[in-house]
């Protein structure tokens, strides 16, 4: 039996952006849905249950950020934003709301599609096609690779999707010190244009949620290199701030 397409959702108020992604989309063997406004994304959503939302930062009455901070706090539904050129500070607002991945307009809509294969991809679960992982542990830290879950002694962390793979990725190298291209690399492959200062922003949640569940020394800086894993020992903060 072949496989359901996978549902997309598009949430732009220009419609001739939404025909032309989801005719796209449709010719690469996805189901696309739209909707005109973040109002309607989410009610669609609730409904609809889509495997990833394709979203426009600039809209009227709710936009994309607030409409990322709704889903956000109800789930872990991959999302795809939609910029303008010049939308730097929202783009990375949107990326430290939990955010998968951005794309700047004018964009090719096969660029776009490239995109959301890629966070599919990457956000399968183990009731998918995607093989299951070992578990990480490093002091008081638990990563359950399989369930996407991360603890502190037991306390859960409340990470992004984004935040776990950065702790991911550095827990799985003990004593690596990996720089900021490093760590965009093993997020989203080489060539990604995400700045210095959305991999910080990144740290400085991870580092927050963990210092609120007593797990202050979890990353440590090297200045002018980058992070690495800390002890994990629950010692407090070991280094300056990102």
């Amino acid at each position: 039996m072949a496989a359901m397409a996978k549902r997309i959702l598009i949430v732009d108020d220009d419609p001739h952006i939404r025909e032309l992604l989801a005719f796209a989309l449709a010719k690469a063997g996805y189901a696309p849905a739209e909707a005109a406004e973040g109002e309607a994304a989410l009610a669609m959503v609730a409904t609809a249950a889509p495997d990833l939302v394709v979203l426009d930062i600039n809209m009227p009455r709710l936009d994309g950020l607030e409409v990322c901070r709704r889903l956000r706090a109800g789930g872990d539904l991959p999302i795809l934003f939609l910029s303008s050129r010049d939308d730097e500070i929202d783009r990375i607002i949107g990326i430290e709301l939990g955010a998968d991945d951005y794309v700047v307009k004018p964009f090719s809509p096969r660029e776009v599609v490239a995109r959301i294969g890629a966070i599919l991809k990457r956000s399968r679960r183990p009731d998918g096609a995607a093989p299951a992982a070992p578990a990480l542990r490093h002091g008081l830290l638990h990563l359950d690779l399989p369930a996407w879950a991360a603890t502190a002694g037991g306390r859960d962390l409340g990470l992004t999707r984004t935040e776990f793979q950065v702790l991911a990725a550095l827990a799985a190298a003990p004593g690596k010190v990996f720089s900021r291209d490093e760590i965009i690399d093993r997020l989203h492959g080489p060539g990604f244009a995400v700045t210095d200062r959305t991999i910080d922003s990144h740290i400085r949640h991870i580092r927050r949620k963990c210092a609120a569940a007593g797990l202050g020394d979890a990353i440590e800086t090297r200045a002018g290199i980058g992070y690495r894993i800390g002890p994990c020992r629950g010692d407090g903060p070991t280094c300056s701030p990102a």
